[in-house]
């Protein structure tokens, strides 16, 4: 059998996108819906950060085009987000653009230093209720971001977002050659301007760039009284960027049945925030909203389309400004509402999965989205239903501790057989379930179908045995396995002083 030719290996080592013209229209027509999607987003979220919309435009352009090279999920969005935002709004109000600019840098560094120590590992503890808490959440977020745009505005808004939704849907049952939101955003754009039809636009949200972003350090004194100035809003802003970035990349997972490099994409975030912190921009992690409409509205499924989008918004927004500001925000409107309907996993709230559903697993999934949508942060409401469901595994966990006593026919010796998990949860009960008083001069515990986890356990066994000991009986642990056996020998003696 010959060996390819150099033309054939070329081919083999080039992206899908080019060797498939239908995978490079795809992705080209969902970088621009997308792009479009984040002008009044990144013009949004630089007023809640209380800078110029050129700061949050000019982030999402360095974001999304980095994070396309670097980043570990392909067709995932990166651009100026409203958690960041909120989280160095008050850094920018108390000491200047400067020391915002120099917390998004440091931000970066975080993020880079935290995805080498595999931060991206801790997301195997986040339960499934959690992650379905999350998702229906950010659908309702999504939704109330819009409810503004609907709320004091001239009655043709109304039809206009209607029209957009029939648009889309009918679209993407014809057909799927073009994205359905770009040909409900052009149709919209072309009434509204063809019938002189007054109605918010983009242009009314700020004035769109008109030059690229320049390289630059931040105008700031690089001294220690800045470092410390800085670095709380830095951390916090990297703990924010980090958490919802790999939340959005497992949730593209889900969608497209693929894997993603969840440590790539952790130092490849610090690295989009350092260039962005460079060009002057505002930070920025994940964009969900506009990761639905690139994956799973679009179909993209490849890096170029992530790279398109952040392309494609310079491009819109300094060759193209006068038009882009010209589209009417009941045309946007109606695409987040559509992403929103999307995104929610209606499954999760029909009556037979909630009759089928634990208890336990409900209430996880409805604190979290309850925690999210009060907060307006996706990130606490991650920590506090991880948190809730861990609380409700350690209480079950806890009941499975099981004690059993079987005395010797000869009545010298009785023994205690001891099943399940002994943990912190646990091994408080432990203690109380032997009869010290009454049991014959020799004991045995039997650990054999047991396993024990951590300090509380044996401090509970060394507790157990003083006890006997002050009666003068003897105690026999037997059965340990190998870990436990491990940690109780490290450990016996050295918490309760009983030896």
């Amino acid at each position: 059998m010959s060996a390819p030719s150099p033309a054939a290996q070329l081919r083999d080592l080039r992206p899908d996108w080019l060797n498939n013209p239908k995978i490079w229209r795809t992705e080209v027509l969902a970088g621009l819906v997308v792009a479009l999607a984040l002008i009044p987003e990144a013009i949004s979220f630089s007023i809640i950060a209380g800078v110029d919309p050129a700061i949050g435009l000019f982030a999402s352009f360095t974001m999304a085009v980095t994070i396309s090279v670097v980043g570990g999920r392909r067709a995932m969005i990166s651009a100026a987000t409203g958690a960041v935002a909120l989280v160095i709004a008050p850094l920018n109000r108390e000491h200047g653009f400067g020391y915002l600019v120099a917390a998004v840098i440091l931000a970066g560094v975080f993020q880079v230093v935290l995805g080498a120590l595999g931060v991206a590992k801790l997301m195997r503890f986040i339960p499934r209720s959690v992650m379905v808490g999350f998702v229906n959440a950010l659908a309702i977020l999504i939704f109330m971001a819009q409810v503004p745009e609907m709320h004091n505005v001239p009655w043709a808004v109304y039809p206009l977002i209607v029209g957009g939704l029939a648009l889309m849907v009918f679209f993407s049952k014809v057909t799927t050659v073009i994205p359905a939101p770009l040909v409900s955003i052009v149709i919209l754009t072309v009434i509204t301007v063809g019938a002189a039809i007054a109605v918010p636009t983009v242009g009314d949200k700020g004035a769109l760039p008109s030059s690229l972003p320049v390289p630059g350090l931040p105008d700031v004194p690089f001294t220690l009284d800045t470092l410390t100035t800085i670095a709380p809003y830095a951390f916090g802003m990297a703990l924010v960027g980090l958490m919802e970035s790999l939340m959005t990349a497992k949730l593209v997972d889900d969608i497209t049945d693929t894997h993603s490099n969840k440590t790539r994409e952790s130092i490849g975030q610090g690295i989009a925030n350092i260039v962005t912190g460079f060009f002057g921009g505002m930070g920025g992690c994940a964009m969900i909203g506009q990761t639905m409409i690139n994956v799973k509205v679009s179909g993209a499924r490849t890096r170029l389309s992530t790279f398109l989008a952040g392309a494609f918004l310079m491009v819109l927004c300094i060759a193209f400004g006068p038009v882009v500001s010209d589209i009417p925000m009941a045309a946007l409107v109606a695409v987040m509402v559509m992403v929103s309907f999307a995104t929610f996993d209606w499954h999760s709230i029909a009556p037979k999965t909630l009759r089928r559903m634990p208890a336990g697993e409900i209430g996880v999934m409805a604190i979290t989205v309850v925690t999210v949508v009060a907060t307006h942060n996706l990130a606490i409401g991650v920590v506090v239903g991880s948190i809730t469901a861990m609380a409700i595994f350690a209480k079950r966990v806890a009941h499975l501790a099981e004690v059993t006593a079987v005395t010797d026919p000869d009545g010298h010796t009785v023994v205690y057989r001891v099943t399940g998990e002994i943990f912190f949860a646990s091994s408080n009960d432990l203690v109380g379930q032997f009869d010290y008083v009454g049991d014959p001069d020799k004991v045995a515990i039997d650990l054999s179908a047991a396993h024990i986890w951590d300090a509380s356990s044996v401090a509970a066994l060394d507790a157990i045995e003083t006890k006997y000991k002050q009666r003068g009986k003897t105690v026999t642990i037997m059965g340990l396995n190998t870990p436990s056996a491990d940690l109780h020998d490290k450990l016996t003696g050295e918490l309760t002083g009983s030896h």
